[in-house]
């Protein structure tokens, strides 16, 4: 299918169906948790102060006491959401839709007086234009995805939220395409958070390409396509987009940890033997990690020395799970821990090859102690295809990740607000 025939349909039929509705307030509440979240880390909260006090303007992210520009809270929420590895994913564009339709479409609906709706369908919009772009516009060896497609993801929030049409909104997107930016894993491998600011870029150029299209700025057709052979290598005819009818927003999953997915199955297993061995983790004598090679070849970092790495590494998720009863982004605040450390170090992590050849995810988790060994073996977490993170569930996490940026009070009412408020209330009153 080609992107035509997507954004004529998103425009043609109203795409908030009381799924897609349900689940792009979850995937709003889920992302303003780790926005929160993130803007606690030092790092965050300065470049969020310096954008304040350089462009000063309207808009807040909560958590924040800083306020900045549309453009500018884009970046920093962008850079936040990502910055403790805890949001959304959507498989089949190996990726996260969300955080760029987020990032730019909230700041912009709240600039421009939109309402609850206008502010979903433009996240929808955007997140089935770049989950369908990420699919197909796979990137090369030593690219890294986030700053990638992202930007015309943005590109078709912002276009829909300052009121383009679908043809618009096809320029628009076309024009970021043209400035695709072709961001590197270089970051991710030296253990550097600058991997952080892809997704803040990639949605303050979606915004940039949609306000100058809207002001009558040319921007020629084709550019996807010759994004795709100039910049990622594309040949033969340009892959067809997943069918209009498929909604990919309920496909994307959500994480229960804060890490990436491939460390999810040691850390369940390691949160489920915890219990027995809480009181004698200092006896522990030896950890062996069972599992799939895809999680080894992208996790297998060991002792890392930043965050980062860490968010990448199969054997401080495990301990910091035993360590902490939790992986979340606390987790990644002691990762000088002695204890965490200590463990961290007992830990042999083998490849099930059956689980890699059948390209299986899951893990098997032996722990001996005191003479005895214990077993966990897990198949499948919350977020997986046939196992979708419950509301509830996403609730809980939005409370915990919330607390010490908002307070108990405050970060109740958010949540209520995001999954309740009518949809002709504005979109202002998400962020108070």
């Amino acid at each position: 299918m080609p992107l035509q025939a997507l954004i004529d349909h998103l425009y043609a039929a109203d795409p908030l169906t009381p799924a897609v509705e349900r689940k792009a307030r979850l995937l709003l509440l889920d992302t303003l948790a780790c926005i929160a979240a993130g803007l606690q880390a030092p790092e965050v909260a300065r470049i969020a102060q310096s954008f304040a006090r350089l462009s000063p303007g309207g808009f807040r992210w909560p958590g924040s006491e800083a306020s900045m520009s549309a453009s500018d809270a884009a970046f920093v929420g962008g850079i936040a959401a990502c910055w403790d590895e805890a949001c959304e994913g959507l498989a089949r564009s190996h990726g996260r839709p969300g955080i760029p339709a987020i990032a730019a479409g909230l700041p912009l609906a709240v600039a421009n007086g939109a309402s609850f709706a206008d502010l979903l369908r433009a996240v929808v919009t955007g997140y089935e234009t770049g989950g369908r772009l990420g699919e197909v516009m796979r990137i090369r060896p030593g690219m890294h995805v986030d700053a990638t497609w992202s930007c015309m993801d943005a590109a078709a929030t912002a276009a829909r939220l300052i009121g383009l049409d679908a043809a618009g909104t096809i320029a628009a997107i076309d024009l970021a395409a043209c400035q695709m930016p072709a961001s590197l894993y270089l970051p991710v491998r030296q253990g550097m958070t600058g991997r952080n600011t892809y997704l803040g870029h990639g949605a303050r150029v979606g915004i940039d390409c949609a306000l100058a299209v809207g002001a009558g700025i040319g921007s020629p057709q084709g550019a996807i396509e010759s994004a795709w052979r100039v910049v990622l290598g594309g040949t033969g005819e340009f892959p067809l987009l997943a069918p209009a009818s498929l909604s990919l927003i309920e496909e994307g999953y959500f994480k229960p940890y804060a890490a990436v997915r491939h460390v999810h199955y040691g850390a369940r297993a390691a949160l489920e033997l915890r219990p027995a061995i809480e009181a004698r983790l200092k006896s522990i004598d030896a950890i062996r990690l069972d599992i799939y090679g895809e999680a080894i070849t992208y996790c297998g970092n060991r002792a890392p020395r930043t965050p980062i790495q860490a968010q990448f590494s199969l054997s401080y998720g495990l301990a910091a799970a035993l360590v902490l009863g939790d992986l979340g982004p606390e987790a990644y605040r002691h990762i000088d821990d002695p204890l965490i450390r200590a463990l961290e170090a007992k830990m042999e992590i083998v490849e099930n090859t059956e689980r890699t050849q059948a390209n299986r995810r899951g893990a098997r988790l032996d722990i001996r102690i005191a003479g005895e060994t214990l077993t966990a073996t897990v198949d499948a977490v919350e977020g997986d295809p046939g196992l979708p993170m419950s509301e509830a569930s996403v609730c809980r996490k939005f409370l915990s990740y919330t607390a010490t940026a908002l307070g108990k009070d405050t970060a109740e009412w958010l949540m209520r607000t995001v999954l309740d408020a009518p949809l002709d209330s504005p979109a202002r009153a998400i962020v108070g």
